[in-house]
């Protein structure tokens, strides 16, 4: 069961039960709160109606997640009662039901949510861009996958995997909105092709509105198995988002210059527990690279033939073979 809606108030009924149809999720409605109480621990939602709120209170069902008083300009009363059973808030219909159907519309969405990979380049050039788009290719073989891109002047991830004509949200929309957005709403919104999302900017002057950022990553993880964010070197909220990632990769060359920038990088976004190398071309071995930056290898990509022709043709970076392949099935190995 997907809703549980206890209320014999016709005005609470009117209100949830069309905004449950528009978001194409049942509802199994009860004016009897003993009745019910079967279905308190299976629906994903519970909504109980400010006229059952004392009713509910006094049965004292077991403590859960997912509960909420909803009504219409609900009392003082209300709120003791919401507390007893545990509500997360009271929802005053009255004043909007644009939360509720924000909620609804991420009914039956994981509960657990996704993995957040980050990727940012030790040194510029060395390739975190084209690693972040073949890591988000691959996973998006097997399940949903959202690409971020929260570098401004990087060169546009829909452009690398020839999506920059797809229709769909962009960070300038998201910046205009306000209040929470659904998982699925932002899933079904960026661009797609197939189970891969991307969400990048459509005009040339660019910012990263860190505020929206902090806004949407929870939806975004909510409804997708793995978000990969390709990050920037510097600027602001660089490292507020890297310590957001459950992993960080870190690709700089395997040479004395590129590892030096990686250190000062490092330095700059603090060691995190999820941080690893990977390593391009270079004659510093990975004991060494480990060494100067503190961080583990986890991965070495040597340099792809074909990648700019693939990438022209709108393929993306990420081809049949080659050191990405590898690369991106030793890193995200629950897609092979």
């Amino acid at each position: 069961m997907a809703v549980l809606l206890l209320t014999g108030s016709p005005s609470v009924h009117e209100v949830v039960v069309p905004l449950c149809a528009a978001a194409g999720v049942g509802a199994e409605v009860s004016s009897s709160p003993a009745l019910a109480l079967a279905a308190w621990a299976e629906a994903e939602l519970v909504l109980v109606g400010t006229d059952l709120a004392s009713a509910v209170a006094e049965l004292a069902p077991p403590r859960r997640a997912g509960v909420h008083v909803v009504g219409l300009s609900p009392g003082d009363a209300v709120f003791r009662s919401a507390l007893e059973i545990g509500a997360a808030s009271v929802l005053d219909l009255s004043a909007g039901s644009s939360w509720l159907s924000d909620a609804l519309a991420d009914v039956g969405e994981q509960a657990s949510p996704g993995r957040v990979v980050g990727v940012v380049g030790g040194s510029g050039g060395a390739g975190a861009t084209t690693l972040a788009c073949a890591l988000a290719q691959w996973q998006s073989r097997l399940a949903p996958t959202l690409l971020v891109d929260a570098d401004p002047l990087g060169p546009g991830l829909d452009r690398l995997l020839g999506m920059e004509a797809v229709p769909g949200v962009r960070w300038e929309g998201l910046v205009d909105t306000a209040g929470r957005v659904g998982a699925r709403a932002l899933r079904e919104g960026v661009p797609r092709a197939g189970l891969l999302g991307v969400l990048t900017w459509s005009g040339r002057r660019r910012w990263l509105d860190v505020p929206t950022v902090r806004r949407i990553l929870p939806s975004a993880t909510s409804g997708h198995d793995l978000v990969v964010v390709d990050l920037a070197r510097h600027g602001a909220g660089v490292a507020e988002l890297a310590d957001r990632c459950d992993e960080l990769l870190v690709v700089t060359p395997a040479t004395l210059p590129g590892l030096a920038a990686t250190a000062r990088l490092v330095a700059e976004l603090g060691r995190a527990p999820g941080a690893g190398l990977v390593l391009r071309p270079g004659s510093v071995s990975d004991a060494d690279a480990t060494q100067v930056t503190g961080l583990p290898v986890v991965a070495a990509v040597g340099d792809q033939r074909g990648l700019a022709s693939a990438v022209d043709r709108g393929l993306g970076p990420l081809g049949a073979r080659g050191p990405l392949l590898r690369a991106a099935r030793d890193l995200l190995p629950v897609a092979a």
